[in-house]
């Protein structure tokens, strides 16, 4: 099998606990680079990935003609830069989500990967939650019959302002919906297509917030209605998902395993029955049927964040199709910004792709 080698563009908790641990694990990935300013991040990745050439500059990254894939993990707003450059350079690339700030430089992204023939793909690596999986196959299952109303809910307790980026109103792509909200977008997208319409609420509940740390936004479609929100100040949290149908309703709670993994140092390679969820985890089915009632707890998938990866080697050595287009990955933008003009007008406002 060949080795793709790849450079990690930015080794804060995106590059060093949420890729480079999967990209390791993945078949077929030599992780070669990592560039980081952070002078603590340059001591994990050296220690970490010894086989690595650590540099603090994203040029040095570029003009590396060994590297075959950059994977950018650093802050939203730089997400279109560091692409364009990488795809001008002659690399494939992989950005961590959400994919930009704009549509318009998302379809600027598009159009240079196509006429660079480069892959150019997103990590929207949610899709492979064990939870969402274990949605997917009741949904196509038909047990509970049409779908008529779908609520995914990203809640989160921490009632302080966490320093960094990710909080700062004047950076483009802060907040809430940018970060969890892309997640959740995509998953809908991907479940149901896009919306005729949407209505948003956002909101910064916390003292001293400046950016969006609660949405609600609703997708509507014509017999469908989608409600998806996140929140920093809820300390027990309701269903993460939430499907009524024609036949039944099927509730999940709890949250995949694999972050919590990765964040204490487990990976896929290292830890036997990865994205496995505990039984208390299962997702409930409760079903009608002319009156009589039935319970039936649902056996979760199994999580596998390789998933993504083990595609994009695919994608770049075999020329499979995408997993996560970046066409797809434009749509969750448009929602988002969609949500923000809805936001500001008080209104529902119309999408079209």
């Amino acid at each position: 099998m060949k080795n793709l080698q790849v450079g990690l563009a930015g080794f804060g908790p995106g590059g060093h606990i949420f890729n480079a641990p999967i990209i390791e694990s993945t078949a077929g990935f030599l992780i070669s680079a990592a560039m980081t300013s952070n002078p603590q991040n340059r001591k994990v990745a050296r220690e970490k990935y010894p086989q690595a050439d650590v540099v603090t500059e994203y040029e040095q990254l570029l003009e590396n003609d060994q590297l075959d894939l950059i994977v950018i993990t650093t802050p939203n707003h730089t997400h279109y830069p560091m692409a364009k450059k990488a795809l001008l350079a002659g690399k494939h690339v992989v950005v961590e989500k959400p994919f930009t700030v704009t549509t318009r430089e998302a379809e600027d992204l598009i159009r240079l990967s196509q006429e660079q023939q480069l892959v150019l793909s997103i990590n929207h690596n949610r899709r492979w939650d064990s939870d969402f999986q274990t949605v997917r196959r009741v949904i196509a299952s038909n047990r509970l019959g049409k779908v008529v109303e779908y609520q995914a809910h990203f809640d989160r307790f921490r009632n302080y302002i966490k320093p960094g980026w990710k909080e700062q109103k004047e950076v483009p792509g802060s907040g809430i919906l940018y970060d969890l909200g892309s997640h959740l977008i995509d998953q809908a997208l991907l479940l149901f297509g896009f919306p005729a319409e949407v209505f948003a609420i956002l909101s910064s509940q916390r003292a001293d917030s400046t950016v969006t740390d609660r949405f609600e936004v609703y997708l509507l479609y014509p017999d469908l209605k989608v409600r998806l929100s996140a929140g920093m100040l809820v300390k027990k949290p309701g269903p993460r998902y939430t499907l009524l149908g024609q036949k039944g309703s099927f509730l999940k709670f709890g949250m995949d395993p694999q972050e919590e993994a990765l964040k204490a140092g487990q990976t896929p390679s290292t830890t036997p029955d990865w994205g496995v969820e505990e039984p208390h985890l299962w997702g409930e089915l409760h079903l009608d049927n002319n009156g009589d009632t039935h319970l039936e707890k649902i056996k979760s998938e199994s999580g596998d964040y390789r998933k993504f990866y083990q595609n994009i080697y695919q994608a770049i050595v075999n020329k499979v199709p995408l997993e996560v287009t970046p066409e797809q990955a434009k749509r969750v933008i448009q929602i988002i910004e969609a949500a923000y003009r809805s936001h500001m007008s008080k209104q529902v406002v119309k999408v079209q792709e």
